[in-house]
């Protein structure tokens, strides 16, 4: 075990280093394989290429593919509207706007960062120019794109499934409430500080009936495709990676037909970037795969398990230890880093606690998207700060009532799990 932490050390080392993740990864199976237990290299090479052939990994090329089409769509512009429709006559409109277009754009997006960035170039400016400050505006934006890995079909619930072995489809229904809770109280601080600021309604009555029939007419599309993708999933209609493949499809229907925003090269850039973009996360995961072979090889889950078993946590107060050793490291390590790396060596003892994995889940995902909020690595925090052009300590100050927000919502959805599991049963 001591040398095995040694390798644990150099790994996370090296992602400090920001090496890329598989490279360091690769590095430390490398030094396990060579230097601990010689273990013959066509074993070593299998458990590197043996997660390829897990059809449920055709879900992630798929949702990176629907995510980078929404750009070249309309959809955004469209949903937008509906936003404002929906929310704008409250105080802070334009800010509330912004939390209800994540929530609406998360079920397509699947990407936080993706839909940090499509909202920093599409808000903070008109936010600034409204009266607003604006390093609200960033924070703003950056803390309610947490919801996106969380509302079905973030990537994060597809890796988190393949790693601890349950369904993805579980995942993605486990994601609903939570999201909707987070968008939820992060309104409600965004509502405070509004009223305290005087930022105003970005609309002077609520909408007509003849203006809300219209923006629903024109953004049913996408209303539709949210509602068939979630909706057959539950409905057991279709799998996850049926669902990706069939938002795809309508989606350059929508950007062709219906919108005709969308141009032929378009989909060719959509599928150059998400070659590249799956290149990277396939690298991880195989990565990942051969180095959770060795923490099972090493009885690492066992050993952890013993360990906590043996100081009588109950499992409350079990998950409260992990949610602060999450979000600590989340604060220097990425996320997907973290999870690749924990989700194997906890398991074991999540599983003997009779924690609900699925539950688990959406915890430590939560936990690790609060952490690309944190400095010093943080990623969502650093693209929409370089973006928009906000100091990181104007940022953090900004934060500070958006990060309660998000800790009251991960404290909720830890100790009510029935917050996480209600659509599943």
């Amino acid at each position: 075990m001591d040398s095995l932490g040694t390798i644990v050390l150099v790994l996370l080392a090296l992602i400090a280093l920001n090496m890329r993740l598989y490279v360091a990864i690769l590095v430390a199976v490398l030094g396990y394989f060579l230097f601990i237990n010689q273990v013959p290299i066509n074993i070593a090479i299998q458990r590197v290429i043996a997660p390829t052939q897990n059809v449920a990994l055709l879900a992630i090329p798929l949702f990176i593919m629907l995510g980078t089409l929404m750009s070249f769509t309309g959809i955004a512009s469209r949903m937008l509207k509906l936003a404002d429709i929906l929310v704008g006559r409250m105080t802070g409109g334009m800010a509330q706007a912004n939390i209800v277009l994540s929530l609406l754009m998360s079920g397509m997006s699947a990407s936080n960062l993706a839909d940090a960035a499509m909202t920093s170039r599409m808000l903070v400016p008109e936010m600034e120019k409204n009266g607003y400050d604006k390093g609200f505006a960033a924070a703003v934006t950056a803390a309610s794109s947490l919801v996106t890995p969380i509302i079905p079909p973030g990537i994060a619930l597809i890796i988190y499934a393949l790693l601890a072995n349950v369904s993805v489809g579980h995942m993605f229904l486990a994601g609903i409430l939570p999201g909707l809770l987070i968008a939820a109280l992060l309104m409600v601080v965004t509502y405070i500080i509004s009223k305290k600021r005087g930022y105003k309604p970005t609309r002077e009555s609520w909408p007509s009936a003849r203006e809300t029939g219209s923006t629903l007419f024109q953004a049913w599309p996408a209303l539709l495709l949210i509602v068939v993708v979630i909706g057959g999933i539950r409905a057991n209609i279709f799998t996850p990676t049926e669902a990706g493949a069939f938002a795809v499809l309508f989606v350059m229907v929508i950007g062709f037909l219906i919108y005709r925003e969308m141009r032929p090269n378009h989909v060719f850039s959509a599928l150059v970037e998400t070659g590249k973009t799956t290149g990277s996360v396939m690298l991880v995961i195989m990565a990942s795969s051969a180095l959770a072979w060795v923490f099972s090889l090493e009885q690492v889950g066992q050993s952890l398990a013993a360990s906590i078993v043996a100081l009588e946590l109950n499992p409350i107060m079990l998950l409260l230890v992990m949610n602060v050793l999450f979000l600590g490291l989340g604060t220097i390590i990425e996320g997907t880093a973290l999870m690749i790396v924990l989700v194997p060596i906890l398991m074991p003892t999540v599983m003997a606690a009779g924690i609900d994995p699925v539950h688990f889940g959406i915890i430590l995902i939560i936990n690790l998207s609060i952490g690309t909020l944190t400095p010093p690595i943080g990623t969502v925090m650093l693209v929409v700060c370089n973006i928009t052009k906000v100091k990181v300590g104007a940022f953090i100050r900004e934060s500070l009532p958006l990060y309660g927000a998000l800790l009251v919502a991960l404290l909720l959805i830890t100790f009510l799990p029935q917050i996480s599991l209600a659509l599943i049963r």
